[in-house]
């Protein structure tokens, strides 16, 4: 899903206008008159537009916090496998102390660049993975996440 870009930290988040701007305010736009129309006619069918409003805003946050939610699992996964792939007996025994954060952060890094980053995140404790990102020196960019 390369756009043409070198992907790095200031460009890597991942934006569909058309979800993340256009859907996302028609639905707070349907909020907000579902609220006022609520407010001012106080009937059975205005409660239940409002509640139907609430329920489509609910709808549009869970569809992209639960594919996420599997997106850092399959990461863990993904990061952990490289790990034991490329780090040295020292660093593949505490492959284990790194959060599920700290391997999304590591994941942008490359492959010759990944031990030194690995075990300078476990030896200062470093737990954001955009602090961890902003370390990265040779992005390695990723192309096919949600």
């Amino acid at each position: 899903m390369s756009n043409g870009k070198v992907q790095s930290y200031a460009n890597h988040h991942r934006y569909v206008p058309l979800f993340h701007f256009v859907l996302s305010a028609i639905l707070l736009l349907n909020l907000a008159y579902a609220l006022i129309h609520a407010w001012r006619h106080r009937t059975p069918g205005s409660y239940v537009g409002l509640a139907m409003a609430v329920a489509f805003v609910l709808i549009f946050v869970y569809m992209r916090r639960f594919p996420l939610a599997v997106q850092d699992r399959l990461i863990r996964l993904e990061e952990t496998l490289r790990l034991e792939r490329l780090l040295p007996p020292d660093l593949k025994a505490r492959i284990g102390e790194l959060s599920a954060d700290q391997l999304i952060g590591l994941r942008f890094a490359p492959d010759a660049e990944l031990p030194a980053l690995a075990r300078q995140v476990l030896e200062e404790h470093i737990a954001s993975a955009n602090a961890i990102k902003q370390k990265v020196r040779s992005w390695r960019a990723d192309h096919m996440r949600a």
